[in-house]
């Protein structure tokens, strides 16, 4: 059987969208665990670079990935849940996906945090879906990374490898949902 390639991107694409159907984990013991990992990422990312402390505090928010998950053969697709902080108090979660065609092989598993320099930046996902342009890339953490990052069209992305290997590491193209938190969960993540 032969693929071409608009069937291959829908495929990745209806594969991201059933993945991303849910928002907010659905009981409560799931998004006590996702705050709870979102917190643990945020805490390894700063040890790897102390600087990502004070980038962080300099924006208005950001939304932490504890694990994305990508993959791909030609056609490929990336899904994570994360936890969304403004000035540094959780209030919402996020979905990351991304459907992906093109040059591209093998696996990853990732800690993602999209860096939002002002309420307008952040508004922009809190209104419903956001897009990262082609503009946007990551920035690897490692020691003194977010000394030199700097924020394109209001967003900066940090990435830090957990497992495997893929040969492409784009972030344009990244699809992001929002959930606003109920006002009990976030009184209780401070």
């Amino acid at each position: 059987m032969r693929f071409d390639r608009k069937s291959i991107v829908a495929f990745a694409a209806l594969c991201c969208l059933v993945a991303g159907c849910s928002t907010a984990p659905k009981t409560a013991e799931k998004r006590d665990k996702l705050r709870s990992n979102a917190s643990s990422t945020l805490d390894s990312m700063a040890a790897t670079d102390p600087t990502l402390r004070d980038f962080l505090g300099r924006a208005y928010g950001y939304a932490v990935y504890p694990s994305v998950g990508k993959g791909g053969a030609v056609a490929g697709g990336a899904y994570g849940q994360g936890v969304v902080y403004e000035q540094g108090q959780p209030v919402g979660y996020s979905d990351l996906t991304q459907a992906s065609v093109g040059a591209q092989l093998g696996g990853q598993t990732y800690k993602e945090v999209i860096v939002f320099e002002n309420a307008a930046a952040l508004d922009r996902l809190k209104g419903g879906t956001y897009s990262l342009g082609a503009g946007v890339s990551a920035v690897l953490v490692k020691s003194g990374a977010a000394r030199e990052a700097r924020f394109k069209d209001g967003v900066a992305v940090f990435i830090h490898p957990k497992a495997g290997a893929m040969a492409e590491a784009s972030v344009s193209g990244q699809k992001l949902s929002y959930q606003r938190m109920s006002n009990a969960e976030a009184s209780n993540s401070r």
